[in-house]
């Protein structure tokens, strides 16, 4: 049965007529009937085309932490734009954001652009020019955005092509990508205490950063072992590499203060972006004194015309206010534990076996495992035919998560308990039609 009712039909097929498979990100197409065309959100929900209405929990892969259209950030971005949104100076809006970053996720400098994939691309380029290294690690399943550098043993990896676990194999997640950038990229299994200090104390002298996802926002949100991250921490310190945390996902929606607050654990560059600005187009790189420093006006390249403009600042200062003096994320934890409860306990009346890793803003459903996974290949022993046969099931009834297991159910402010109570009861029914 087709997602597309003959509204959504009609604007997919003009859509497909002008843009490359009807869509703008890849990651939107889910096929010609399947893929929607969206025309508003209020809050926690959006509709489609054709009116039907749909409880969000992918909210725009997660930048919704408050609710779709949230009258006091649209009301402070409309107010802003009235006076001009770029100038190419900085403005009070610039300065009033960066403050307000430094304040919540204890940072001593930002530097502000627009998209996760400006973010970690340019902190990879500081990492390389504070250390004079060229390679960094990162790690199998994890996703930091667009760029070539990045594009390796992604979330959208074969399993199968990733190699032995003691000697990964660095797999291009695209065509297109210079054969001579994998001499650069060193892939490693999350959360393998060992496979991280051997290679380390073998290749130190050429590592300029570790970049990680403190936990695994597209790989169902596979949590870090205790003391994996502090282990990335100390051999950063005693062997002078730049830890960097990519927090486009993590950042103000798994606590206040990012993963660095939740984790209790400092990195020397934080990338944000998503939450910060609650939908819309804001991103920062944050950071230690002596690192960010190094993005010395006619030394280091940093720069972006966009970069600090009138919508996006005005936007991360509403939401980050509001952050500050609303039970924003406990009340969203609330929910999620209520939500994270109840699917847990359908699933174990329907004798399906799973594992929900990750937080309650922020969880994966992973079905057919009797453990949690603690890295990329161990996800792959879920079984994701199932999970896309409840995706399905729950869409047609008005409950929208991603149709692939590995990305994670996201949650806002606006989720009632209501909303709640509605999307267990439509998980219980999608349950049963998944099963025959």
């Amino acid at each position: 049965m087709s997602l597309q009712g003959p509204k959504t039909n009609a604007l997919f097929n003009k859509a497909k007529a002008v843009i490359p498979y009807g869509v703008n990100s890849n990651f939107r197409y889910w096929g010609d009937d399947d893929t929607l065309i969206a025309t508003r959100g209020e809050g926690t929900y959006i509709w489609d085309a054709d009116g039907n209405r749909y409880i969000d929990y992918r909210l725009g892969f997660g930048p919704i932490i408050l609710g779709h259209g949230y009258p006091a950030v649209v009301n402070r971005v409309q107010e802003a734009i009235k006076e001009g949104t770029i100038f190419a100076w900085t403005t009070p809006y610039e300065i009033d954001l960066c403050e307000r970053i430094t304040r919540m996720c204890k940072v001593d400098k930002v530097r502000l652009t627009n998209t996760g994939t400006e973010a970690t691309m340019h902190a990879l380029r500081i990492a390389r020019a504070h250390t004079g290294r060229e390679k960094f690690i990162k790690f199998e399943g994890q996703y930091h955005g667009m760029a070539d550098y990045f594009m390796f043993s992604t979330a959208s990896s074969n399993p199968g092509s990733l190699g032995s676990k003691r000697s990964p194999i660095n797999v291009p997640a695209t065509s297109g990508i210079p054969k001579g950038l994998t001499q650069y990229v060193i892939n490693l299994p999350f959360n393998d205490f060992e496979r991280l200090e051997e290679t380390i104390e073998a290749q130190w002298g050429d590592i300029a950063a570790i970049f990680v996802e403190p936990m695994l926002g597209n790989a169902a949100g596979i949590m870090p072992l205790p003391g994996y991250l502090e282990k990335m921490r100390e051999l950063c310190d005693k062997y002078g590499i730049v830890l960097a945390f990519d927090e486009v996902k993590t950042g103000f929606r798994i606590a206040n203060g990012g993963a660095q607050e939740y984790f209790n654990l400092q990195a020397d560059l934080v990338t944000y972006a998503k939450a910060l600005g609650n939908g819309f187009p804001i991103a920062a790189i944050a950071g230690k004194e002596d690192v960010m420093m190094t993005i010395q006006p006619g030394a280091m390249a940093h720069g972006g015309t966009y970069s600090g403009n009138a919508v996006g600042t005005a936007a991360g200062i509403a939401t980050l206010e509001l952050l500050e003096s609303e039970p924003i994320i406990e009340t969203i934890n609330k929910r999620g534990e209520a939500l994270m409860s109840g699917i847990g306990e359908i699933l174990t009346e329907a004798n399906i076996p799973h594992a929900l890793p990750g937080v309650p803003s922020m969880f994966g459903i992973v079905l057919g495992v009797e453990e949690e996974p603690q890295d990329f290949r161990d996800y792959f022993k879920g079984d994701g035919e199932l999970y896309e046969n409840l995706a399905l099931q729950l869409i047609q009834r008005g409950v929208q998560p991603d149709g692939d297991a590995r990305e994670p159910w996201f949650l806002c402010y606006a989720l009632s308990e209501e909303d709640v109570n509605e999307t267990l009861n439509i998980f219980n029914d999608s349950v049963k039609a998944a099963k025959t």
